[in-house]
């Protein structure tokens, strides 16, 4: 089951795309955080969905929130992945142990082995304001990212 709104973030501590150490506590007091849990890279539905937010970043930037995508692909893959399709955000591996970040919110599917499509918004205090998820196999709307930031926004005061 998926964490709540208003519960505490897990930390974690991953490598982005190219082997830099990302964790959430680092924006801790400075910047609210958008996760974005995609199952795989290189696939139809990931793809559409990332080139939407890639073609939106200044939706998360006019907002000053910091757009981090996750799967348990490996960093050289989520790599290989943004430079073909041109990501200017960060992607992070949760790779090893396989999927953990992903089990500590609750959105890790045991049977395929991956994440389900699921957003948290996460506040300067590292608390989950808002969040959504979607039908397996069903893309993620840029309005659906806007609900949630209005939602985020407001907490941040």
């Amino acid at each position: 089951m998926a964490l709540e709104n208003d519960t505490l973030a897990p930390d974690f501590d991953l490598p982005n795309q190219y082997g830099e150490r990302i964790r959430l506590s680092q924006f801790q007091g400075k910047k609210p955080v958008a996760l974005v849990f995609f199952p795989l890279a290189f696939s139809g539905v990931c793809t559409s969905e990332l080139c939407a937010l890639e073609d939106n970043l200044s939706l998360f930037d006019d907002a000053d929130v910091k757009l981090i995508g996750i799967s348990v692909d490996s960093k050289a893959t989520l790599r290989a992945w943004a430079e073909k399709e041109g990501y200017e955000f960060d992607l992070i591996a949760d790779f090893w142990p396989h999927g953990d970040v992903a089990k500590d919110y609750g959105v890790f599917l045991d049977e395929k082995g991956f994440a389900n499509r699921a957003t948290f918004l996460i506040d300067t205090n590292r608390i989950i304001r808002a969040s959504f998820i979607t039908a397996p196999g069903e893309p993620r709307s840029i309005a659906a990212y806007r609900a949630a930031l209005d939602e985020l926004l407001p907490a941040r005061v």
